[in-house]
């Protein structure tokens, strides 16, 4: 099942109102409505994450089934194209492209990352992303960031 943090969740573990585990607190970190419990368990088994730390968090009230929401409309097709000839990417598909990477270099920062990864999550567009790219550069290391600055900017 997909999982989302809750505002009770959000604020609690940004204020450490509730007393968390860091294996518990890095999972939290990586639910973002999109990756399933599977998923996160998976990305953060090298942590000791478990499957009763994630219902752990639920029982809390700190993670939520994710609700599914077709589009409210589609997106518009994109017919411009680079200077030889290939398609552009529009901006929701850059966006896209760029955000599972951002999530994924941010949270794996832990602890260290996790206001870090609270912005990528926050940031609801391309733009937002190009904003937050000097400060993920910077805790990441350039060589790591080549990846994320090929789907911001190609």
């Amino acid at each position: 099942m997909i999982y989302t943090k809750t505002e009770l969740g959000q604020t609690a573990v940004q204020n450490r109102t509730v007393a968390l585990t860091p294996r518990q607190r890095s999972a939290f970190i990586m639910f973002d409505g999109k990756r399933s419990m599977e998923d996160v368990v998976k990305a953060t088994s090298g942590f000791g994450v478990t499957a009763e730390d994630i219902h752990h968090l639920i029982s809390l009230g700190l993670l939520a089934p994710a609700a599914v929401q077709a589009p409210a409309e589609p997106l518009p097709e994109v017919s411009a194209q680079n200077a030889d000839g290939s398609p552009t990417l529009s901006a929701q598909e850059h966006y896209s492209k760029a955000y599972p990477i951002a999530t994924r270099l941010t949270a794996a920062l832990g602890l260290r990352g996790f206001r870090l990864n609270l912005a990528v999550e926050a940031a609801g567009d391309i733009d937002k992303l190009k904003e937050l790219a000097p400060k993920i550069k910077e805790a990441v290391g350039p060589e790591k960031f080549k990846e994320l600055e090929q789907a911001l900017y190609l």
